[in-house]
Order: C-alpha cells, then structure tokens, then sequence
C-alpha cells in the first residue's frame, strides 16, 4: 500500500470513530410525520464513484413515491451525479462536496454553509459509515434526521437485507415506521438509470454499426480495478467458449475508459466517456457479462439481464438484481456454471418474446 492510501485509510478511520456517535435516527419526542408536508429531502451520499451513485437509485425512488412531489438534494462527491440522475425529474439541487478538501477549504466550507442554510424536511444519510453524511446530516436544520443506523437491538428479516441497495431502504422504512407512517413490505426498487426512449433508440443505432443486426448479442465487461480484475488467461479461455458455445450470436466488448482489454481486442468492441451513452448501447444487448465494477452496475441500470463475476467483493452485498440477473462467485463455480447462468437468462428471455407475441 502506497503512503498516500496509508495516509487516506487513517484519515477515514479516524473520521468514523470521530463521527460514529453523532446524532440519533429514531427520536423519542419525534412528532408523527406528515407526508403531504415533506416537500425538501436531501439524500447523503459522499461518494463519487459510478457503482456507488447508482446503488442509491432505488432510495431516491423510495423516497419520491413516499412523499410524492417531494423535491429532492443530493450531497456527493465526484461529476458524475447530475449524469446518473438527469433524467430523475424531482432531483433539484447536486451538491458536490470537493474531492480533496484540504486544498479547496472555501468550496468545503461552502457546502456545509449550503446544507445549513436549506430547510430541509428531512436529511437522510445513506452509509451509516460515511462519516461526511453523518456530519452533513447533524449539521443540517431539518426536523427530521435519519443517520442511516438502526438501534444496536434491532435486525430487520430480510434475506436480502446485506445489499447495498436495498438496507438503506429497509433502514429508511423502519425509520419512518417509528415516526407514525404505515409499514411498507412492498420490494425493492431496482437500480435504474432512467434511460428514455430516444437515448435506448441511439444506443440500438450505435451497437448495429459494430455488430450483426439480426443475430442476438452478448455484452461482455473484461476490465475491473485491482483485484476483482480477472487476468488475461481467465478472460482468454472464457472468450473462446462463448465463441463455441454461442456460435450465432454476436459478442462484443464494451471497453472500459483505460482502453484496455483481458483479450486483447479480439472481439468487436465499443468505447465511449459518456456514461448514458454506454448504458444506451448495453440496454440493446441479450445479455451483459462482467466483473464487479461500476460498469456491471450500469448495465444492471440499464436494465439489462446481467451476469456479474465475484471473486473478492461481496456477493450479496454486490450482485445484480432484477432483470433476471443474477451473482456469481467464480471462487466455488467455473465456466460450466457461467453457461448455466447464461443459458438461463437466454431462455427466460425467448420465453418473455413467446409470452408477449
């Protein structure tokens, strides 16, 4: 590990014991919410990454159909948010804290005077680790706090309740359980990108320029950071099974903004900067197949049957949902296993095509 990653993992270390013991989600002498009075939310997520804004798109929907006509904030980090949420018509203000706040101390302290400002109904904070949502949410003036946390007594049932996605609505519900609304067992939203029609049209003129039209197409993602990154050889041998298994049907390579490829651009590839532009592309596809990575995510967003490879990260609290997708854990299952998933999603999909004719 590099001095710079020391220097940062004792930074965040120390901020979360710093911040652990901020605030209280449930307050005893807390009134009854009135949901045709929450009309200004902020949501808590300072974190920058593509995989990480994305997961919270199922809170947001939470949230907008619990207090419909809600406006609502987004604290995070990073330039991505305003392209995840464009088309998320009640997000109103992005309010990007500075990647390194120690060398942009006026935009940092201007956040926080922001947030205070703003009357808030309620504050919401997603990771109840994140020691800047914490803050963020002590620090503002609404009536209602939520820290992201549950009393130490309490585990909700949920055989799901591990996914990234889904405890920060689960938490949330059982918040406003406790503060007088009804409870809600209705599922989980899914991660959603909220591609239009005209952006999905695009993408279909975008992927028949690399690819057959009239054949059925698999998507494959062979790039991850670090570790969960599969090496050449894995990817190699992998590509010349679909090849043999999945003789008529296109294979393509959705590249990754490195350029760079685990089979070395044998296969037909697509490359592009623009987040929607890339999920537009993968919308057309039959089947996206792809390491945990922030693309994986988009893909699962983009409502695309999605086969996610885990080897070091967690599969339940990671793996695609909906859309037939499903996790993988390549460190007890092989390629055999990969087919089978495959295979799988591929006949559910004739069989929707069947059903709808």
């Amino acid at each position: 590990m590099s001095n710079l990653k020391k220097v940062n993992a004792f930074r965040r270390g120390l901020m979360r014991n710093l911040t652990k013991n901020i605030g209280n989600s449930i307050k005893s002498d807390s009134k009854p919410i009135d949901k045709t009075k929450i009309k200004k939310v902020l949501i808590c997520r300072p974190n920058g990454r593509l995989g990480n804004l994305l997961l919270i798109t199922p809170l947001v929907q939470e949230v907008t159909k619990t207090f419909p006509g809600c406006k609502i904030d987004l604290f995070v980090k990073g330039f991505l948010a305003p392209i995840v949420f464009e088309n998320y018509n009640n997000i109103d203000k992005i309010i990007p804290l500075p990647k390194k706040p120690f060398k942009e101390l006026i935009k940092y302290f201007k956040v926080w005077t922001l947030i205070k400002k703003q009357n808030y109904d309620i504050v919401i904070n997603v990771d109840q680790n994140s020691s800047s949502g914490r803050l963020a949410v002590q620090f503002s003036s609404a009536k209602y706090k939520f820290f992201g946390d549950l009393p130490e007594n309490i585990q909700l049932p949920y055989e799901d309740y591990d996914h990234i996605a889904k405890y920060p609505v689960y938490n949330f519900r059982y918040f406003l359980n406790q503060v007088g609304l009804e409870k809600n067992d209705e599922p989980v939203a899914l991660v959603d990108l909220k591609l239009s029609e005209k952006e999905i049209e695009n993408g279909k003129k975008i992927l028949n320029d690399i690819i057959n039209p009239h054949k059925k197409t698999i998507a494959i993602f062979t790039y991850a950071t670090g570790e969960k990154c599969y090496c050449v050889e894995w990817w190699g041998e992998f590509y010349e099974i679909l090849k043999k298994e999945y003789p008529d049907y296109n294979i393509f390579e959705i590249l990754p903004v490195e350029n760079v490829s685990q089979i070395n651009f044998q296969a037909p590839s697509f490359y592009s900067k623009d987040v929607r532009e890339i999920g537009s592309v993968m919308a057309n596809v039959d089947v996206f197949i792809g390491a945990d990575s922030g693309i994986m995510h988009l893909s699962s967003a983009s409502k695309v049957p999605t086969v996610g490879l885990f080897s070091i990260s967690s599969l339940k609290k990671y793996q695609p949902y909906g859309n037939n997708s499903v996790g993988i854990d390549t460190n007890t299952a092989g390629y055999p296993e990969c087919l089978k998933a495959i295979n799988l999603i591929l006949d559910k999909g004739e069989s929707h095509k069947l059903h709808a004719s």
